[in-house]
């Protein structure tokens, strides 16, 4: 399963905000044994957001969009979704009834922040999806997400985007399975053996460079478990490795 990442975000491409979510996506991903083999970062434009969804979901299984879903001026991913797809945006009658009672509970739960601040919350933004999608709803989020296609569609903030993506990680999987040594040696002294254990074995094999804390990293993968425990033993002979 070929999977790509949208971040989307002003905040990621100017530097104010660490891009965390790529990382944990593309660990949960690959452990589930998705590939990962595009991540993009767009700003908060809606045309730029639709061009991306519209190439990605044409060349890959499943595309994951993160950020934007909120109901501020600036939160425009579903909208662009919907505009990738020729969709409108709706409201479905049950997400919004689902918000607005969550919305009472927050206003009970913390009244003075209510009474302290002037809360606009646009529950029709919060709870549009395009036509067609199938929404996504957590207790962390207000926003409602939606997969589309194999468009995914979801909050940027972490622990919302944790809480969420656990509702459908089950949907992504592959045969990719990977196995990783760690070596104090420098990626100089491995470049031979790695070519070889590419060739050898037809698997992919990679060489990440050590630094003051942590040891470099040999790291196997391919779709044949089998092949990849051969390589990786092979590897294991002939590099220095640690625990």
């Amino acid at each position: 399963m070929d999977v790509a990442l949208v971040t989307v975000g002003d905040e990621l491409l100017s530097g104010d905000t660490a891009n965390t979510n790529v990382t944990w996506l593309a660990r949960q991903l690959s452990d589930a044994g998705a590939t990962v083999t595009r991540v993009l970062t767009v700003p908060d434009d809606e045309a730029v957001i639709a061009d991306a969804v519209t190439r990605y979901h044409d060349a890959f299984d499943a595309v994951v969009v993160t950020g934007g879903i909120g109901g501020t001026p600036d939160d425009v991913t579903k909208a662009a979704v919907a505009r990738a797809f020729d969709r409108e945006l709706v409201v479905p009658e049950d997400v919004r009834t689902h918000l607005e009672a969550k919305a009472e509970r927050f206003a009970d739960e913390n009244p003075e922040m209510v009474d302290r601040y002037d809360m606009d919350l646009d529950l029709d933004a919060w709870a549009s999806v395009p036509d067609g999608a199938e929404p996504l709803l957590t207790d962390e989020s207000f926003a409602a997400g939606c997969v589309l296609d194999g468009v995914y569609v979801m909050p940027g903030i972490p622990e919302e985007l944790k809480a969420m993506f656990a509702t459908v990680a089950e949907e992504f999987g592959g045969d990719r399975t990977t196995e990783t040594l760690h070596t104090p040696a420098p990626e100089g002294a491995v470049v031979g053996v790695v070519t070889e254990a590419r060739e050898r074995f037809g698997v992919a094999v990679g060489s990440y460079p050590r630094n003051d804390d942590t040891p470099g990293r040999v790291k196997v993968t391919g779709d044949d478990p089998e092949s990849v425990e051969r390589a990786a033993a092979w590897l294991y002979e002939r590099i220095e490795t640690v625990d």
